[in-house]
């Protein structure tokens, strides 16, 4: 009896043993694949997002409208009607040099960008996310693991043509370009990330939010529709932001996250909520007491804010730009706004003479706001001849002599 006890103790101690192995073992395993948090990372898995379009059960023509703005559009998923480059053959083609090339080929339901070198296929990528409205072009970005790279051929609207994507070294294909969360901060309304050593970031792909949409400025929704689902009859929102609400420099906040050109941060990436102070979270790596420098590509804030009229105003981006509605190449629209400051009464009205008023009302923006070229964003493309800076309209409002010498010869050849 003694040793049946003793043989029952054993067997039971050798299963507890094992129990406590394979115990230890599944925690570990999971302990390994649980993400790692750290200082960098943006989010828990509950981020109160409601999705824009359960905005449209209540604000169906704010939304109708919104969707076609180039903001909505700043970055979507690949499709047949996102993509807007050319894959026609004899037309889907970048090259680089005699010996190298990219084609933009597409299947049934895909599309790639292969590299060939002396008509060798070597590398071939899928185009996954579209950045950019197409409005001036577009830029495309490939998934690697849970990583975003840059493709090596964008497309530029104005010539209808691929082109080497911005800032690539143009004498050969390069598909290694990695996305950081920043690059995406501007392009999407929310996405978890993970900034990793060297500067690159891991995306959570499922709670990528592509698009500038409704709760990037008005912020995370679910509480807002929960409620208003529950409660029809309150007009009064709640538990939604509100910019009109917001002081000037908030307002002016919320545009400058992604329009005061390169920052440097200061907290992670999608950290910063429309309402708070933006210097908070990332600092200009500019002088803003300094226009000489300012790019017009991506710095509309800082130079806005240097211009006159916004130092004896109190103007905001939005007292010029509704971005809830598509308005593209409308300078007379643009005008009409100026003219809420600048009349005849106050003094300030336009003092050229070589045309009558009533054609200057029409156009302020092409002599006090024109496009001028970018220093940083040049285009290449396979013909080196029509390669050229991308033009940029400026937002520091001033006197460009030449440029109003040209619109003015312009409207006077079209008379």
């Amino acid at each position: 009896m003694q040793a049946f006890r003793l043989k029952i103790k054993k067997r039971n101690y050798i299963i507890c043993c094992m129990l406590l192995i394979i115990g230890g073992g599944s925690f570990l395993c999971l302990s390994f694949n649980v993400p790692a948090k750290n200082s960098y990372s943006t989010a828990e898995s509950d981020t109160g997002y409601a999705g824009s379009k359960t905005c449209m059960n209540c604000h169906k023509d704010i939304y109708t409208e919104h969707i076609k703005t180039a903001h909505y559009l700043s970055s979507s998923l690949a499709s047949a009607q996102s993509v807007k480059g050319n894959f026609k053959p004899g037309e889907n083609t970048f090259v680089y040099n005699k010996f190298m090339k990219v084609v933009m080929e597409k299947t049934d339901s895909s599309f790639f960008q292969t590299a060939y070198v002396s008509n060798t296929a070597y590398q071939s990528e899928p185009f996954d996310i579209v950045i950019g409205s197409a409005r001036k072009g577009q830029t495309y970005l490939y998934w690697n693991g849970d990583k975003l790279f840059e493709l090596p051929v964008s497309y530029y609207t104005k010539l209808n043509s691929w082109c080497n994507s911005p800032n690539l070294n143009p004498a050969f294909v390069n598909f290694g370009r990695p996305i950081s969360a920043r690059c995406m901060e501007c392009h999407a309304t929310y996405a978890q990330t993970q900034e990793q050593p060297d500067s690159s970031a891991v995306f959570e792909k499922n709670s990528i939010i592509l698009g500038i949409d409704c709760e990037r400025c008005h912020g995370a929704a679910e509480q807002h529709v929960v409620y208003h689902m529950q409660h029809p009859h309150d007009t009064i929102a709640k538990y939604i932001i509100n910019p009109k609400l917001l002081s000037r420099a908030r307002q002016l906040d919320a545009c400058a996250l992604c329009h005061s050109g390169v920052r440097k941060e200061i907290q992670p990436a999608f950290s910063f909520t429309v309402g708070d102070t933006l210097n908070k979270y990332s600092l200009p790596a500019y002088n803003p007491d300094s226009t000489s420098w300012l790019d017009v590509h991506g710095n509309q804030y800082g130079l806005l804010t240097s211009s006159k009229c916004f130092k004896m105003s109190s103007m905001t981006c939005s007292s010029c730009h509704d971005v809830h509605k598509e308005e593209i190449n409308e300078p007379k629209l643009f005008s009409s706004r100026c003219m809420d400051c600048h009349t005849d009464a106050a003094h300030n009205f336009c003092t050229l003479t070589a045309l009558p008023q009533s054609e200057l009302v029409n156009n302020c923006i092409d002599c006090h706001m024109p496009l001028l070229p970018s220093k940083k964003i040049f285009l290449e493309m396979s013909d080196k001849n029509k390669s050229t800076p991308d033009l940029v309209r400026t937002h520091r409002i001033a006197i460009y002599s030449e440029q109003t010498k040209m619109f003015i010869e312009r409207l006077q050849k079209n008379k």
